[in-house]
């Protein structure tokens, strides 16, 4: 176990729950289930809420533990194309990382946390999850570029979700010989035996809305590709249940009206984990659009799999995506941008009751692959060949005798 090893775990992560997001939900489930398994762990994020616990761009820092991790939350004081201005991050970086026998493990895209991880006069042990390439952000792409290249050329390892994600990653062939598939995981036992909270949740949503529900689940930005969710409720019955906010909301409320579906749309935004694990039992259908590589993983699709809701998305290239919920094996997948397809899509999942059961039932069972226990486990193994330099912190191999 890592804790002989007298190590501890430093993840760096762009913020922490409760703000939701794949990358978020992630490091909650990795850091929790290190730290069940006798590791002493430790989050630097950015602090994304005020003392009111509203979403706010100027906020403190606050320390915290949750289930025996030690959170510290960041008070930044503006944010910037997506880079957080935090006045403490270097100082507190230093502090944490001066104690002996740590472990540091990034996960980016992470624009405030890289940079200050490039200005250290050290190296460390580090591993770095990689979960997606920046895509659309082109100033902030190559503006980040030099900071990744100092940072991915010190580092160790370099984790990826999928085997697919690294094929169509030109940045990534840089670190042919440093990478690692590490898929990601959740405790799903929530999941598949919900409580009275998401039953109750459950039951509200079929009461008030019927028994055709499709749920989508993210934060509103581009690469979810909500419009697509949108364009084909126009041609499929049941209401669209929206979970999570974003920038674009605004704009995708006068798509909805400018289509007529605005009264069968129901914008959530921010619910509990055990709502959320409610409104996956109570829909028919996840629908996960996604349209480009941003999208490298979609740990949702697995949160519903392992309620037993099938996912429709999308075929993204070289992405993750589709090999996390395949298609005719545990959902549906269909091209991208195709809101026509994911209405035919939809009304398969209406119309032939054996196909969903057949899916609902194979989702359940795809989703015990990615386990919460597994993943940790595997995580250790990475920080045990680190640290007894199976690799020095170049990430160059060291040559092996055979002999």
């Amino acid at each position: 176990m890592l804790k002989t090893l007298n190590h501890r775990i430093i993840h760096l992560s762009k913020y922490y729950p409760p703000d939701r997001g794949g990358i978020e939900t992630h490091v909650q489930t990795l850091a929790r289930t290190q730290a069940a398994l006798g590791a002493e762990v430790h989050v630097l994020c950015v602090n994304a809420f005020d003392k009111y616990g509203r979403l706010s761009t100027k906020t403190q820092t606050v320390n915290e533990v949750d289930c025996d991790v030690k959170i510290t939350r960041l008070g930044r004081s503006f944010s910037f194309a997506r880079f957080d201005f935090c006045p403490e991050i270097f100082s507190t970086l230093c502090r944490l990382l001066d104690e002996p026998n740590t472990l540091v493990h990034l996960h980016t895209p992470n624009p405030t946390m890289l940079i200050a991880l490039s200005m250290l006069p050290r190296r460390l042990p580090l591993v770095i999850t990689h979960h997606s390439d920046i895509i659309k952000q082109k100033i902030l792409k190559y503006g980040l570029r030099p900071f990744e290249y100092l940072v991915y050329s010190q580092t160790s390892r370099v984790l990826t979700t999928s085997h697919q994600y690294i094929q169509g990653s030109k940045f990534l062939h840089f670190y042919q010989d440093k990478l690692s598939i590490l898929p990601l995981g959740i405790d799903f036992s929530n999941y598949i035996k919900p409580n009275t909270i998401a039953v109750d949740f459950k039951n509200y949503l079929k009461e008030k809305y019927g028994e055709t529900i499709w749920l989508v689940v993210g934060r509103l930005v581009y690469y979810k590709a909500l419009h697509i969710a949108i364009e084909a409720l126009t041609l499929v019955s049941g209401t669209l249940i929206i979970v999570g906010v974003g920038p674009l909301e605004q704009k995708l409320k006068t798509l909805a009206k400018k289509l007529g579906v605005d009264n069968r749309i129901v914008w959530l935004g921010h619910i509990n984990e055990h709502e959320l694990v409610g409104a996956y039992h109570a829909a028919t259908s996840l629908w996960f659009p996604s349209n480009v590589r941003s999208e490298g993983f979609g740990l949702v699709q697995v949160e519903a799999m392992a309620s037993g809701c099938p996912v429709i998305n999308a075929n993204i290239p070289c992405s993750g995506v589709p090999w996390v919920s395949r298609h005719e094996q545990e959902g549906l997948t269909v091209p991208i941008n195709d809101s026509v397809a994911l209405a035919q899509a939809a009304k398969r999942l209406l119309y032939e009751p054996a196909l969903h059961h057949r899916l609902a039932t194979a989702s359940r069972k795809r989703s015990e692959y990615f386990n919460h226990i597994t993943m940790a486990k595997q995580s250790f193994e990475f920080y045990k060949k680190v640290l007894s330099q199976e690799w020095n912190y170049t990430g160059i191999p060291k040559p092996v005798n055979l002999l």
